[in-house]
């Protein structure tokens, strides 16, 4: 006869063991979706670019890669600064956590602060042919991951004043931290496909 360990939390339904580990597999799934999704738009930014007659916009030579790179730099190193945070959280020193996490977010809004500056100034629109709406569907919905992850880290930041809140765990900052880590791997393949191969 088998007997559960009386000290392991149940769910609501009998003779099932609560595993707090499956709140993050179902993130990690979500991610994997995300995935698909920016991997199909990858796909069809290469065959478009491969067939199309003509790619580039009348009087568009090629994109300025000079600014793109800073951001892109300051995104990636962003990574290991939410890193950094995480490990401040893991040792309990919340003060560290927070200032370093804010700062995370500051090297965030400065990429989405970049990415405006750089389409304010380009001379062509959505509407510009197969690669301007290329350019602007992927480079928006990265951008937009990159605020949602800005605006997760700020309730993260915000839950942090809560007395106790991280004593039970920090699954919300880890799974914040993982897709934070994905934007930014995301948008290092964005830059060699649409920066880089020109």
């Amino acid at each position: 006869m088998t007997s559960v360990n009386p000290d392991l939390q149940m769910n609501h339904t009998p003779g099932h063991v609560k595993h707090d580990g499956h709140n993050m597999t179902g993130f990690v799934i979500f991610l994997c979706s995300e995935s698909v999704i920016f991997l199909a738009f990858f796909a069809g930014y290469a065959v478009l670019k491969l067939t199309a007659p003509q790619w580039l916009p009348d009087g568009v030579e090629g994109l300025e890669v000079r600014m793109p790179l800073i951001n892109s730099v300051v995104l990636v190193s962003s990574s290991f600064v939410a890193y950094a945070a995480e490990r401040y959280l893991h040792k309990g020193n919340l003060w560290g956590f927070r200032a370093v996490w804010l700062l995370t977010m500051a090297m965030g809004s400065y990429f989405v602060y970049g990415q405006y500056v750089e389409w304010s100034e380009l001379t062509f629109s959505l509407s510009s042919g197969v690669f301007g709406g290329m350019f602007y569907l992927l480079t928006g919905f990265h951008g937009l991951h990159v605020i949602t992850g800005i605006l997760l880290m700020g309730l993260m930041l915000a839950r942090s004043f809560i007395p106790g809140n991280y004593d039970k765990g920090e699954m919300g900052v880890a799974a914040v931290s993982l897709f934070w880590h994905f934007v930014d791997v995301i948008w290092i393949l964005l830059f060699l496909l649409i920066y880089v191969w020109q």
